[in-house]
């Protein structure tokens, strides 16, 4: 599999084919999905507690903070958004702290697809590929967050987010098809709109799959629909939209890490991982770091692999980093209002 920082050139459903093989059918998917283990809850739930306990002090903090800067997805997602509002955005992204121009970057932007263009006209040459500090461009599709629209809008929101220069495509599945045990269904519109992500030159946009956990209510869920997410063709899992509580959580998180690392031992191949929504505070985000590096290993503490999707949680870490190196918090007024 040929991979671009911008996409990859893998064929959708690729995957499904090595894995379950050449009779790729409804009855042979739900054999597959079916036959994997169960989730131990408790253990589950305990580890992920244990895991939150840990302490990360000094440089390793500053290390930490500038980490989840590096790894944030800075998103706005209100029907109100206006293309002046995602140009702050953007600004937002390129210069966190105009205080301190040694703050990283963010890893994206997650916006409408509508106001894609506006994204990528005030990114200018920070959106360049091989640019120094390249900033993405994510577009949610797929009728977001509901997910209730036909296919073919489906995948007009996605190819017309794509032709308009975004980089990264988060779509949400079914989750009424996926409950109702129609795999097939969820499968075949996740390969559809992987196949909508494809550029003229071949390559694809990179397709977080958005599972929307707080709507799948058992673990057991969770686990077999980051399975399905991952034989569709999705490059990365992501927990929620941010509209459905609960959204992330760190044992649902911990869950599908775990998936990705059972898929890598398998195959040898790298998915990524998306939490998103509801992580505000600089301290629950160390948690997550902590869980990726003990679960899937360091190496995946990088953009192409994990994300958070936020959007106020970057205040928090600015204000933590200007603690660290003055000693003191900084006023309201030092971060801006998202």
């Amino acid at each position: 599999m040929e991979t671009t920082r911008a996409g990859t050139t893998v064929a959708p459903a690729s995957r499904a084919l090595d894995v379950i093989g050449g009779d790729l059918t409804e009855r042979s998917l739900r054999r597959y999905l079916e036959g994997i283990p169960g989730v131990d809850a408790v253990g589950l739930e305990a580890r992920a507690a244990a895991l939150g306990t840990r302490s990360i002090k000094t440089t390793s903090k500053a290390w930490a903070l500038d980490t989840i800067i590096r790894l944030t997805d800075l998103t706005t997602l209100e029907g109100a958004d206006t293309p002046g509002k995602v140009r702050s955005l953007v600004a937002k992204a390129m210069v966190p702290d105009p205080d301190d121009m040694s703050t990283p970057r963010v890893a994206a932007v997650c916006v409408y697809g509508d106001m894609v263009p506006h994204a990528v006209e005030a990114l200018g040459s920070a959106h360049d590929d091989g640019a120094p500090g390249r900033i993405n461009v994510a577009a949610v599709a797929t009728a977001f967050p509901s997910g209730r629209a036909s296919r073919s809008v489906k995948l007009s929101d996605t190819s017309d987010a794509v032709a308009a220069g975004a980089d990264e495509i988060d779509m949400v599945i079914d989750r009424g098809a996926f409950l109702s045990g129609r795999y097939g269904q969820v499968f075949d519109e996740i390969v559809a709109v992987k196949e909508a992500c494809k550029r003229p030159d071949g390559t694809y946009a990179h397709l977080k799959v958005i599972l929307e956990t707080g709507e799948l209510n058992t673990y057991d869920n969770v686990r077999r629909a980051s399975w399905l997410g991952i034989l569709a063709g999705g490059d990365f899992i992501k927990t929620s939209t941010g509209k459905v509580t609960p959204a992330a959580t760190l044992p649902v998180t911990l869950s599908m890490l775990e998936v990705v690392r059972d898929w890598h031992r398998l195959t040898g191949e790298k998915i990524g991982v998306k939490p998103a929504g509801g992580i505000r505070a600089s301290k629950d985000a160390i948690k997550y770091l902590v869980t990726v590096a003990e679960t899937v290993g360091e190496e995946w503490l990088q953009p192409d692999l994990f994300r958070f999707g936020a959007s106020s949680l970057l205040n928090d870490v600015l204000l933590q980093r200007q603690k660290l190196t003055s000693g003191r918090y900084s006023g309201p007024a030092y971060v801006t209002i998202d």
